[in-house]
């Protein structure tokens, strides 16, 4: 089966004494290899980023991420970074499109395209976000919405290019300290009809929203899922570890 993706976006969580006591855990308990199975990555905040990659190491098995970058390489964009300025502080992926980037900051499926293009374009995995709100799932709209924010970023690519994406899915009324936990049953639709238009064309299809150590189990044996994407559980360093070891057990049946 595809090596399952198991990672975490601290948001805007950790100073860096925090960061650098998360990511030296991590680096002791891995031992310079990761889990059979399991790729792990970790998105800091821009200020942890280069401090996280000094602390794992080269050649470190964890991949590092940032939360958002800019589609133009340089200029005058005050408050923003370019994925050469993110590739250069040791990052290998750029998020996009998370749907609080999207509501709060204008992000729209055209600069998503953008974004992906633009971390493509260097050589960093895009990992995009997707998902819907409560209000298009009660209309049944869920699948509809979700495929035309994926198409819409994805536009253009050519087979290699695609093959370098990461899909997350992420329902808005499953993200945050408001959300609640996903079933299965809801989520076997969306990710039947994402694994239908991508599963043999992109690196993976994570699932993000509420995933805690009770259910990622349940959520890594949904078909069509090749990981987590998690939050608040995997601010512990120990909730991490846990995830890892579930996804690891996973990937050995």
């Amino acid at each position: 089966m595809s090596t399952l993706w198991v990672g975490t976006s601290w948001k805007m969580t950790k100073n860096l004494a925090e960061g650098r006591a998360w990511a030296g855990g991590l680096r002791e308990h891995l031992e310079g290899s990761a889990p059979t199975g399991v790729q792990p990555f970790v998105i800091p905040s821009f200020t942890a980023t280069t401090t996280v990659r000094g602390i794992l190491g080269e050649g470190s098995p964890v991949l590092l991420g940032v939360q958002n970058a800019h589609w133009e390489d340089a200029g005058a964009w005050t408050g923003e970074v370019s994925v050469p300025q993110a590739q250069d502080a040791g990052a290998q992926i750029v998020e996009i499109g998370h749907s609080e980037r999207r509501e709060h900051f204008g992000e729209t499926v055209a600069t998503t395209r953008l974004k992906v293009a633009a971390a493509l374009r260097h050589g960093l995995t895009p990992l995009l976000c997707i998902g819907e709100s409560a209000a298009i799932k009660a209309a049944g709209g869920s699948t509809e919405h979700i495929l035309e924010q994926a198409a819409g970023a994805l536009e253009g690519l050519g087979t290699e290019e695609l093959s370098r994406v990461v899909i997350a899915y992420e329902p808005i009324w499953a993200i945050g300290e408001s959300g609640r936990p996903a079933t299965v049953e809801e989520l076997i639709e969306p990710f039947a009809s994402l694994g239908r238009a991508y599963s043999d064309r992109v690196t993976g299809i994570l699932y993000g929203g509420s995933v805690n150590l009770d259910n990622a189990a349940d959520l890594l044996g949904i078909e069509h899922v090749t990981g987590l994407f998690v939050g608040r559980t995997a601010w512990r360093l120990e909730g991490y570890l846990e995830l890892l070891r579930i996804a690891e057990a996973h990937a050995a049946r």
